[in-house]
C-alpha cells in the first residue's frame, strides 16, 4: 500500500522550473521590491506587489502591506512590528516554506512545523549610546517543532537542507551588497 505525501507543494513544478531555468538562465534574474510611505514618528507602511522575474514584470495576486513601528516602550505608537522583526518574520518563513518543500520531494508527510525565532539585539547601537556597539543582531537561533512521519535524523536533514537552499538565511550569513541612495 503506497500512501501518498501532501504538503501543499507541487515539487514536479518546482523540478520542471529548475530544469528550465538551466536553459534559460537569464531568466532566472529576479529583482523584488516593495515601496514604502513614512506616515509619522517611525511609523511607515510598506506594500509589496509588482516584482522582475521570468524576462518581464510580474504581480502578485493581491498587493501585501506591512505596518513597522517601534514599540511604546522607545516612545512610539507601537503601529506595528519593527523593521529588524520583519527580518526574523522573513527568514522563519523562508525555512520553514523551505521543509515543507524538502520534505514533499522527499516524501515524508508533515503534521505540523512550528518555529521560534529569536534574535539578541543590544539596542545601544542603533540610539548612538555605544560606537562599539553593532546596530544589527548579535546572533539570532532558529528552533522547529516539526512533527512528520520521518526520524529525528530524516527531519534534522531537512532542515538543513532547508538553511542550505534559504535566501533569506543566505542573505543574513554572507555579505550582500546595499547600495542606498537618494533620487
Amino acid at each position: 500500500m503506497t500512501t501518498t505525501v501532501d504538503n501543499g507543494v507541487n515539487v514536479k513544478a518546482l523540478l520542471d522550473a529548475r530544469e528550465a531555468l538551466k536553459a534559460a538562465p537569464e531568466a532566472a534574474q529576479f529583482k523584488w521590491r516593495v515601496t514604502s510611505t513614512w506616515d509619522r514618528g517611525v511609523h511607515t507602511t510598506v506594500r509589496v506587489k509588482d516584482f522582475f522575474g521570468l524576462g518581464q514584470e510580474q504581480s502578485h495576486k493581491t498587493e501585501s502591506v506591512f505596518e513597522a513601528d517601534h514599540p511604546e516602550v522607545f516612545a512610539a505608537d507601537d503601529n506595528g512590528i519593527t523593521p529588524i522583526e520583519y527580518l526574523l518574520v522573513g527568514l522563519a518563513s523562508c525555512l520553514t516554506a523551505g521543509i515543507a518543500s524538502v520534505a514533499q520531494n522527499r516524501g515524508i508527510q508533515l503534521r505540523s512545523v512550528e518555529a521560534t525565532v529569536e534574535g539578541s539585539h543590544d539596542i545601544r547601537g542603533i540610539l548612538g549610546v555605544d560606537s562599539d556597539v553593532r546596530n544589527g543582531y548579535n546572533d539570532i537561533t532558529v528552533t522547529f517543532r516539526i512533527d512528520a512521519d520521518a526520524s529525528r535524523e530524516e527531519i534534522e536533514a531537512l532542515v538543513a537542507q532547508s538553511q542550505k537552499r534559504s535566501a533569506v538565511f543566505d542573505a543574513l550569513t554572507n555579505p550582500t551588497n546595499v547600495t542606498v541612495q537618494v533620487a
